[in-house]
């Protein structure tokens, strides 16, 4: 799908403004005793803003991103003053050390986890045409290296998959993941990563798409599923799992849902349900039986054209993270 430019201005804007909002902001925050009782700011001089830890990071993603693909359409000297200002060796290393306090091990795993992986990779291909990118990677790469190693550490210990279709969800998380690993030639993150895959998921046969969504879902735990899958088997290997996992019903997935409640921070999760999902038949589609790659394209423009108006339009619960999931929609991972 095309990026028009005007809808690459708007979703810039938008995460210039949400980066810049430090509250409302949702803490989730181990505190030991009183003394770490603090600002937003103080525990995350890199994150904060944009109401949540993960949705800053990948608001900066949105940013990133958007100055790589879309220059002429954004205002990328704000955008410049913003990531010189955040994205610091000082600032990277507070939020270094906050991870590796006591207690922490396990603090935006694996969502925020991954964003912060799939962020680093947006920077590093930035750096590539833009020279100021290449002091944001650097200075971004000890927390970037620090939560690959974490994963390889997790993954091995992570018997089961979380099957949710909120931030705790597996497959998700690995497909983002493994974009970091194979840019940063970090072997060892893509061996966990493909391991994990396979032993999660490898052996799904009639996937129940019938039993999604949930109420507050912004994932398709199946279509995560399948993507991962997709990225870490070969095209003949894949083929035949997709056989043997295929929903005897795809009818819940090719149809976009509707959303009651926009300005409820829940129910609003399924605007990027629709955007994630779309993103997913993108991506999947190369790898489908022939019969269901159009349909497939189709479903996709169906999907974002439902859900595109709410990224940059409406209630702050919406709005501090929907460009993020529309702009995987639009441009893919």
């Amino acid at each position: 799908m095309d990026l028009p430019a005007e809808t690459a201005a708007r979703l810039a804007a938008l995460a210039l403004a949400n980066v810049a909002t430090e509250y409302p902001f949702h803490l989730t925050h181990l505190a030991r005793d009183e003394r770490d009782i603090r600002a937003p700011r103080e525990l995350h001089p890199a994150f904060f803003g944009s109401y949540d830890w993960h949705s800053c990071v990948h608001m900066h993603w949105t940013l990133a991103r958007l100055l790589r693909l879309a220059p002429a359409a954004v205002d990328a000297a704000a955008i410049a003053r913003h990531f010189d200002a955040r994205l610091t060796a000082d600032n990277v290393a507070r939020e270094l050390a906050y991870f590796r306090a006591p207690g922490r091990a396990s603090f935006e795993r694996p969502y925020g986890w991954a964003w912060l992986l799939a962020l680093a990779a947006e920077l590093d291909a930035l750096a590539a045409s833009h020279a100021p990118a290449r002091a944001w990677r650097d200075a971004l790469a000890p927390l970037a290296r620090h939560l690959a190693q974490a994963f390889v550490d997790f993954l091995p210990r992570a018997e089961y998959p979380v099957r949710a279709g909120s931030h705790g969800n597996s497959a998700f998380a690995l497909v983002l993941a493994l974009e970091y690993a194979r840019r940063a030639g970090a072997d060892a993150l893509a061996h966990a990563i493909a391991t994990a895959a396979r032993r999660w998921f490898g052996a799904d046969r009639r996937y129940p798409a019938d039993y999604e969504p949930s109420g507050d879902d912004f994932l398709s735990p199946g279509l995560c599923e399948a993507l991962a899958m997709a990225r870490t088997l070969d095209g003949a290997a894949f083929g035949e799992w997709w056989e043997a996992f295929a929903p005897p019903a795809l009818d819940r997935w090719l149809t976009p849902v509707a959303v009651s409640d926009a300005t409820d921070p829940k129910i609003v999760h399924l605007h990027g349900l629709n955007l994630s999902r779309a993103w997913c038949w993108r991506a999947l589609a190369p790898h489908l039986p022939p019969a269901l790659q159009q349909r497939a394209q189709h479903v996709a423009e169906a999907h974002v054209a439902a859900s595109l108006p709410a990224a940059t339009a409406g209630d702050y619960v919406a709005t501090h993270w929907l460009a993020s999931f529309a702009l995987l929609a639009i441009t893919g991972l």
